[in-house]
C-alpha cells in the first residue's frame, strides 16, 4: 500500500546565504532520511534584510530577515520556512496564522571575537581603546558598552560570509567584528574566533544555535511532517527562552538575553534572563525554575521578575 508520504511534496522556503543554505541542507538531509519517497523542493527567497544596507532599525530590525518568507508562506507558495531562531520576531510580534513545527538539535549558544587574517590572536578585553567593533544586534551593543566602554561599536551590515571577507578586505568599517559561533561553525570558519567569549558574562540571544521549521497553522499535514524532527529537548528550551522575551514585549530591537538549560535527570528547565542598558548601565537579572512541561510558564515568570525590577524602563516603555 502506496503511503501518504509516497506523494507528498514539500516547498520549504529559506534565504540564500551561505550559512542559511548550509543548515536547509542539514534539515533536508534529515527529512528525505525520514521519508525516503517524498519530496522536498528548496526555493530561495531573498529578504528585505539581505537586500537592505542600512541600520536593521530602518525596516523593523531582525524581522526583516523573516518578513518575505512568511509573505511566501502564508500565500501559499511553500509550505514551510526555515530560519535561525534568534533572528525570528518574538511570538508577539509573529505573523499570525504561523507557527513553529520542527526544532533541530541545539548547537553552540556562543558569541566569538573575529579579526582580520593574519593578526595576532587576542581577546575582548586586550583590545586597545578606540579599537571599532563591529556588530548591529542591540545585545551586543549593549554588553560592549558595559563591560568594554573604551572600545568603539560600528553598526555592520551583510551575510555573514560576506562581513568576513569585508573584514578581511580592510571595508567592513570595523577594525574586529562579535559574530555568532555557532554561524562560524556552520561556515567552516571556526578558526577565525581569536576568543570565544564567556556565556555567563556575555550574554546569549534567545534562540542562539537554534534552527526551526516553521509551517502555517491551517496546515496539520505539515505539521505532522514536521513534527517527528523535533529535537525535544531543545525545544523546550526554545520554548521557555521565547516565553520570557514575549513577557517581556521584547523582539529583535531589544536589548536582552533568555538563556534556558536542562536537567535531564531531574527534568527541571532553568531560564537566567536579562535586560541590558543600552547605554551601558548595570543590567536587570532574573532567574526562573520549573519542570520541563511547564517550560513556558518558567520563561514567563523569569520575564515577569524583570518586569517586577524595573525593566521597562530600560525597554523603553512606560512602567
Amino acid at each position: 500500500m502506496t503511503s501518504t508520504t509516497d506523494l507528498t511534496t514539500v516547498r520549504l522556503g529559506t534565504r540564500p546565504s551561505p550559512m542559511a543554505l548550509e543548515q536547509t541542507g542539514r534539515f533536508a538531509g534529515a527529512f528525505r532520511t525520514r521519508y525516503p519517497q517524498a519530496v522536498l523542493d528548496i526555493v530561495e527567497i531573498i529578504s528585505e534584510g539581505d537586500r537592505h544596507r542600512g541600520p536593521l532599525a530602518a525596516i523593523g530590525g531582525k524581522g526583516a530577515f523573516t518578513r518575505n518568507a512568511d509573505r511566501y508562506l502564508l500565500d501559499g507558495h511553500v509550505q514551510a520556512t526555515i530560519a535561525c531562531a534568534k533572528d525570528v520576531p518574538g511570538p508577539h510580534d509573529r505573523s499570525p496564522g504561523i507557527v513553529i513545527g520542527a526544532v533541530l538539535p541545539r548547537e553552540d549558544t556562543r558569541d566569538a571575537l573575529v579579526l582580520p587574517t593574519g593578526q595576532p590572536v587576542t581577546r575582548l578585553a586586550e583590545l586597545p581603546p578606540g579599537t571599532r567593533v563591529g556588530t548591529s544586534a542591540p545585545r551586543r551593543s549593549a554588553l560592549l558598552k558595559a563591560l568594554h566602554p573604551t572600545l568603539v561599536q560600528v553598526p555592520i551590515r551583510g551575510n555573514a560570509d560576506s562581513r568576513l571577507r569585508a573584514l578581511d578586505a580592510g571595508t567592513l568599517g570595523a577594525d574586529v567584528m562579535i559574530a555568532a559561533l555557532a554561524g562560524l561553525r556552520r561556515l567552516g570558519q571556526e578558526h577565525r574566533a581569536s576568543e570565544i567569549l564567556d556565556p555567563a558574562v556575555w550574554l546569549p540571544a534567545a534562540g542562539a544555535g537554534t534552527v526551526i521549521v516553521e509551517h502555517r497553522a491551517d496546515d496539520p499535514a505539515t505539521g505532522q511532517l514536521l513534527a517527528p524532527l523535533t529535537h525535544t529537548p531543545t525545544r523546550i528550551l526554545l520554548d521557555a527562552e521565547r516565553a520570557a522575551l514575549a513577557t517581556l514585549q521584547g523582539g529583535c530591537l531589544t536589548a536582552a538575553s533568555a538563556h534556558a538549560t536542562l536537567d535531564a535527570a531531574s527534568g527541571v528547565v532553568t531560564v537566567h534572563a536579562a535586560v541590558l542598558d543600552p547605554a551601558g548601565g548595570d543590567p536587570l537579572y532574573a532567574c526562573a525554575s520549573g519542570p520541563t512541561t511547564a517550560a513556558r510558564a518558567v520563561g514567563q515568570e523569569a520575564g515577569r521578575q524583570l518586569l517586577g525590577a524595573g525593566a521597562a524602563r530600560l525597554l523603553g516603555r512606560p512602567a
